[in-house]
């Protein structure tokens, strides 16, 4: 048998084995509907970022010569009751709508993911405990609970935020104690505790990495969530306070006037819709992606 016929080498298979996230990437690349919904959130967070500099008008600057002016080449989006830009305080809610999500699904995963792993790799009573404490948030609904929360720490932004990520965080809670049961038990957790590692360090350096993917995808869903809350508060007084855009404070202002000026409540809700069906959309496409039984 000549070289050239030789077969390759186990180590050069090994070489050429693709990266998982890159894997990922690729899976996730042939999937319209993410690859749309993740262009729809690039798209609102360039809008975020680069307010200042995208915004035709300043948001809060009110014009008495425009009140509630159809769209128009001055005004693409039209204006609103007190003469202010729809358009400009489009792209600046995406602001509050997007640092909402953002913050609120950070704080959740800051204190779901520690808790969960504890739970579900500790067990006995402190699984026990941590498990009903969870059950008894989950027993009452996500924005009701939101609500009395935002109500009680006071109507602001910032409240709203702590809010949504408090309630958001026995989702992640949950989530985290059923993957950790089910990573625990694996052949390499074994073999990381026949070895003498501490348990810390099995959870942390074992434990912890192999669950990120539901993580992600979860999270990517939750801030969907995120944003229909901030926008539920927000138009009903206790999140984003006016002056100051938001997309639930712009529909808390425009059913007053939805007769008279229709364009003030459909631009604010199509921002919303998109917003979250982006999420959503990228969220499925990322849980296909990162699901390691797909082909």
């Amino acid at each position: 048998m000549t070289a050239s016929t030789l077969p390759a080498a186990p180590a050069a298979d090994e070489a050429r084995e693709e990266n998982p996230w890159a894997r990922a990437w690729r899976r996730l690349r042939r999937r319209k509907g993410a690859m749309v919904g993740l262009a729809v959130v690039i798209l609102f967070v360039v809008l975020a970022l680069g307010a200042p500099l995208i915004a035709p008008y300043d948001p809060i600057a009110t014009s008495w010569s425009a009140v509630r002016k159809p769209p128009s080449w001055a005004h693409w989006l039209g204006t609103d009751e007190v003469g202010r830009d729809v358009l400009s305080r489009i792209i600046w809610g995406a602001r509050a709508s997007l640092s909402a999500g953002l913050v609120s699904v950070g704080i959740a995963l800051a204190f779901g993911v520690p808790l969960g792993l504890l739970a579900g790799y500790a067990g006995g009573w402190i699984d026990a405990l941590l498990s009903r404490m969870v059950d008894a948030m989950l027993a009452v609904p996500f924005l009701i609970l939101a609500i009395a929360l935002a109500a009680f720490l006071g109507p602001s932004l910032s409240n709203a935020m702590i809010a949504i990520g408090i309630t958001a965080t026995p989702v992640f809670v949950r989530l985290t104690r059923g993957q950790t049961l089910a990573a625990k038990v694996e052949d390499y957790v074994e073999a990381a505790r026949a070895v003498g590692n501490p348990h810390w360090r099995i959870a942390l350096r074992h434990v912890l990495p192999n669950i990120v993917p539901p993580l992600l995808v979860q999270a990517s869903l939750a801030i969907a969530g995120a944003i229909i809350a901030e926008a539920a508060l927000s138009f009903l007084g206790l999140g984003q306070q006016p002056p100051a855009p938001s997309w639930g404070s712009m529909l808390n202002s425009a059913q007053r006037f939805i007769e008279q000026a229709p364009w003030m409540a459909f631009w604010p809700g199509v921002a919303i819709f998109l917003a979250v069906l982006s999420f959503n959309l990228l969220g499925d496409g990322l849980r296909d992606a990162l699901d390691p039984r797909h082909k």
